[in-house]
């Protein structure tokens, strides 16, 4: 896999973010994009090693468009520059929670896992439920030293511990939180060694499956709201 083409090609398309320029430059961004499929079988392998989950998964069902949808934004760039996905055990979908990717150049590339969606109140309800009855199991995931090491819970918040919970509660901090989420920044010489960054990724991605399978208990019997 060779994730230096993938970064060289998302820079140009960065510097480039026009249609004529994406439709001249249309083989490259196919071979940019069969390179992260690449990537993303290769750590669907690997992380299946711990989490066998999400062995079923397919790359091209996994990732996210690079075509915006500009109709209600000031920014009228057609592209947005960067490789996305998400591995879980139901593919994409923000629930369950998996493995978060975005390759993007300009050292805006990260690792993610955990709820980023806050929109979900039946979701934030169940997961805030088990941190407040599961107050010590949460202690020790988050401040595993590992853990610690690489991450630190991040997520929008109210300003105040939400009613139905104890104000002087342990996790009271937590209990803020609308979602629940990790982030591990990678810069975009760290991409230029595809096997190095894959070894990287896939040892914080192991670390980081305790937060997810805390999250995902927390959210068993979920129901993605229908369209």
């Amino acid at each position: 896999m060779n994730t230096q083409f993938i970064i060289d090609y998302l820079s140009a398309l960065s510097m480039n973010n026009n249609r004529e320029w994406y439709h001249a430059n249309k083989d490259d961004y196919k071979k940019a994009n069969a390179e992260f499929e690449e990537l993303l079988q290769t750590f669907i392998l690997e992380i299946g090693k711990f989490d066998s989950s999400i062995l079923h998964n397919h790359p091209r069902d996994l990732t996210f468009k690079i075509v915006r949808d500009t109709r209600f934004s000031h920014d009228k760039s057609p592209y947005n520059p960067a490789f996305r996905a998400h591995i879980s055990s139901k593919g994409k979908l923000p629930i369950p929670v998996g493995y978060y990717l975005m390759i993007k150049p300009g050292n805006q590339s990260f690792l993610g896992g955990g709820l980023f969606a806050d929109m979900f109140k039946d979701a934030t309800t169940m997961v805030r439920d088990s941190i407040a009855h599961n107050s010590s199991q949460w202690e020790k995931i988050i401040h595993d030293p590992a853990f610690e090491k690489f991450f630190t819970v991040q997520g929008t918040a109210l300003k105040n511990v939400p009613a139905g919970y104890e104000k002087d509660h342990p996790q009271a901090q937590y209990l803020k939180f609308k979602s629940w989420y990790l982030e591990y920044p990678i810069k975009d010489v760290e991409l230029g060694n595809g096997e190095a960054f894959l070894t990287k990724a896939t040892e914080l991605f192991r670390i980081m499956k305790p937060f997810n399978d805390f999250l995902n208990n927390a959210l068993a019997g979920f129901q993605m709201p229908a369209r």
